[in-house]
């Protein structure tokens, strides 16, 4: 049954629909490639592969009487950070390490209604912070990818590396993931698969564990852009039980596949352009350009020019809520407790001993942004240059309909090369934290491979609540790249 591993989501839902294949085929395929592969990459930190199958067989049901939704009998797997009825989510932490949600994340809960079946729940950066993965109280993920004459380990990028490698290696058809500085887009282009950040409040965030409440968008990702666009339309969707959630009617994504893009004005950001960009990565920007103009998109130099405070405004905004967010792990409400002679003693143990160096790092420095004497002259500020970046997008949609950019200054390393500053390591998100802090939609799309055979991605950044024309200019710039390179460690290869 190899050949199922080479079906996209897309491929899989149509044979599906023509019963050429049944869900507890693709189901006990992929369930065997979970247990055949899995304990290389480390993508998933708990497997539900018996209720998969139980699952499945409701599915087949479905189908025979022509019923069921968009992802019926679709196997997928589920960053562990969304709450799931009944089945653990950790969040990537010993603090959550037994809690069992008794409610279902809404963008989870949509996914099910449209048939979808979860595999397990996907490994992360702890609290989804870090752009390596490595942070993870489960231990690394291993991207499947490696590079020409090593075995090392590469990175799958952060903090939804589980999605991101368990989509690459095959061992689901897509997975959901979650973005607050990039971490769909950077996974996604270092392990050659396609992701989408929505615009913000486009999905509920209900459900979700909370990293940073003004930034994280849940997200879908998968082989393509096709598989993206259904992913997107089944989670989104207006929810009252998020403030946040934006009541704007879901467009039907998979309908703007293969539309013209003649005409299209693309913007590309003379900011970008950053001292010390690889020619890699400047040459595929470059073709990726020549791609869109060959399809009729007109090339337009834009300025972004408050781009270089990105990052340091993204630290300060981003900690400063994740210090808040994380103050209810404290032991007596719920999270694993460790017991202390006094009040402030059982919570410095507790959080001492469950929180992860990465978390605990970028508790202490959001306090400190937050703290008398410095909330004006760091938090305050950083919202002010937030709003300049987001001016800066508003003013370059004047001129232009998309933006295209690099996804990642660079493919993915090895696990020993993963710098020991954590300064170098934020700087990952170099291309990606704008968008986030913007709240505009971005996609990632694998474009090549590195000399050294890794995928590279390119970003295409749209207007607010205008994934549609993202989904037409990248469904555009993934036919002309032709990426249809396979990772060392893939499903599909019985060797």
């Amino acid at each position: 049954m190899s050949y199922q591993f080479d079906l996209t989501l897309t491929q899989a839902r149509d044979a599906l629909k023509a019963k050429k294949l049944t869900a507890q085929e693709l189901i006990k395929s992929h369930s065997e490639a979970i247990e055949r592969l899995d304990g290389r990459l480390n993508s998933f930190i708990t497997r539900t592969l018996d209720q998969a199958l139980e699952k499945a067989k409701e599915a087949d049901l479905a189908l025979q009487r022509g019923e069921g939704g968009s992802l019926t009998g679709i196997p997928l797997g589920i960053k562990d950070l969304f709450a799931t009825h009944n089945v653990r989510t950790t969040a990537g932490s010993n603090i959550l390490k037994n809690f069992i949600p008794p409610y279902e994340s809404t963008v989870t809960a949509n996914l099910l209604k449209n048939g979808a079946i979860f595999m397990g729940k996907l490994n992360l950066d702890e609290f989804a912070m870090g752009s390596t993965n490595l942070t993870s109280a489960f231990g690394g993920v291993e991207n499947p990818w490696k590079k020409k004459g090593s075995d090392k380990r590469l990175v799958a990028g952060g903090s939804s590396g589980g999605s991101a490698a368990a989509v690459a290696a095959g061992l689901v058809l897509g997975a959901t993931g979650t973005d607050t500085g990039g971490s769909i887009r950077q996974p996604a282009s270092y392990c050659g698969i396609t992701g989408i950040k929505p615009t913000y409040g486009r999905c509920s965030r209900f459900g979700t564990i909370a990293f940073a409440s003004s930034l994280d968008q849940a997200g879908p990702m998968a082989r393509n852009v096709s598989d993206c666009a259904i992913m997107l339309e089944a989670m989104a969707g207006f929810d009252p039980k998020d403030s946040t959630s934006v009541d704007v009617k879901v467009p039907h994504y998979e309908a703007a596949l293969g539309k013209s893009i003649k005409g299209l004005r693309v913007g590309v950001p003379k900011e970008y352009r950053t001292n010390g960009l690889s020619a890699e990565i400047q040459a595929l920007w470059d073709q990726g350009i020549s791609w869109l103009k060959d399809a009729g998109a007109e090339i337009i130099e834009i300025s972004l020019p408050h781009t270089k405070y990105g990052l340091p405004t993204y630290y300060i905004a981003a900690l400063a809520e994740a210090s808040s967010n994380l103050a209810r792990y404290d032991g007596v409400r719920f999270s694993e407790r460790v017991p202390g002679k006094t009040l402030d003693e059982l919570y410095e143990n507790t959080r001492g001993t469950n929180f992860g160096n990465e978390v605990k790092r970028r508790i202490l420095l959001g306090t400190y942004v937050l703290s008398s004497g410095y909330y004006d002259a760091y938090y305050l500020r950083a919202q002010k240059v937030r709003s300049l970046i987001k001016q800066d997008f508003l003013n370059a949609y004047e001129k232009v309909d998309v933006i295209l950019t690099p996804t990642a200054p660079s493919g993915a390393f090895a696990w020993d090369e993963s710098p020991t500053d954590p300064v170098q390591v934020y700087l990952n998100d170099i291309f990606t934290v704008p968008a986030s802090l913007a709240g505009v939609p971005a996609l990632s799309v694998p474009a090549g491979l590195s000399s050294e055979g890794i995928p590279l991605g390119l970003q295409l950044i749209g207007r607010y609540f205008d994934e549609e024309t993202l989904i037409s200019a990248g469904y555009v710039l993934e036919q002309a790249a032709s990426f249809n390179h396979r990772p060392t460690l893939h499903a599909g290869v019985t060797a």
